[in-house]
């Protein structure tokens, strides 16, 4: 009886990992002195609670640490034990942005599972497409690969790097600085961010927006306007992340018939 209660245990542990899918970013903090050692995780999970990834260095497409006016390539400090984190200095002050694109995953799930996530993240075309080619009873075969970034500040002085469009395949993109926002503001800060497929705005995309604070999450959905934006209001307090999905149906592989792109962007005011 107990071997059978592990085994179901085990089973309904697998599915929710299949669906807790969320990536991020996750610096130790947000706010830093110039100089001061920055440690970034790699977290996977759901509710904005995250696992130390199991990746390694073969994870890795792109990994870059951005400059007003250069970036840099930090992919070898991941090394090939999995679940390394990344560690790195800044000597100067501003507001400053580390990207990530993963390589392609591939994942199976059996038709209910891949139906539920695809309901979840709003991929209505992929459920539609689905259903008008008789697919409803077949598993989803997908690529997927990871799109994200975090926004973090070094000293006092604000800068404009937070709304570089970088060549993530998705990119979230913050119009306005988080670190400009005031505890002690009363009105609403509103942040409107804009999300971009292959450089291009998507629209009609569905968008989460998570907000993390004393051990408490937050999340709403939105869905972007025709130009590939949403806003929403921002407490500077806590962390917090948006994040979003995109899939495109592939055709001529034997493998897949998805192709996915996984989107986040975190910041917060912890210090």
């Amino acid at each position: 009886m107990k071997k059978f209660f592990l085994i179901i245990i085990l089973f309904f542990s697998s599915s929710l990992l299949l669906l807790g899918h969320e990536f991020w970013l996750h610096p130790d903090k947000f706010i830093f002195e110039t100089g001061e050692p920055i440690k970034i995780r790699f977290l996977v999970g759901e509710n904005f609670e995250g696992e130390n990834w199991s990746g390694n260095n073969q994870s890795i497409k792109t990994l870059q640490l951005h400059f007003p006016n250069a970036s840099d390539d930090l992919a070898d400090r991941i090394g090939a034990v999995p679940g390394d984190s990344l560690q790195f200095s800044i000597y100067e002050e501003g507001t400053f942005l580390l990207t990530y694109n993963s390589t392609n995953k591939f994942i199976e799930l059996e038709p209910r599972k891949f139906h539920e996530y695809l309901m979840e993240d709003g991929l209505n075309n992929a459920i539609d497409y689905r259903a008008s080619h008789n697919e409803n009873d077949s598993s989803g075969r997908e690529y997927y690969q990871r799109s994200v970034k975090t926004i973090f500040q070094v000293g006092d002085k604000k800068t404009n790097l937070f709304k570089k469009q970088t060549n993530l395949p998705l990119d979230i993109i913050a119009l306005q600085n988080p670190y400009n926002l005031k505890k002690e503001d009363v009105s609403v800060n509103m942040i409107t961010a804009k999300i971009l497929f292959q450089k291009k705005p998507l629209a009609n995309q569905q968008i989460i927006v998570w907000h993390r604070l004393e051990g408490r999450t937050i999340k709403e959905a939105y869905r972007s306007n025709e130009l590939g934006q949403i806003s929403f209001p921002v407490i500077p307090t806590g962390r917090w992340m948006i994040s979003t999905v995109k899939m495109e149906r592939i055709t001529n592989d034997p493998k897949a018939q998805w192709q996915s792109y996984w989107g986040s962007c975190t910041w917060g005011y912890e210090e």
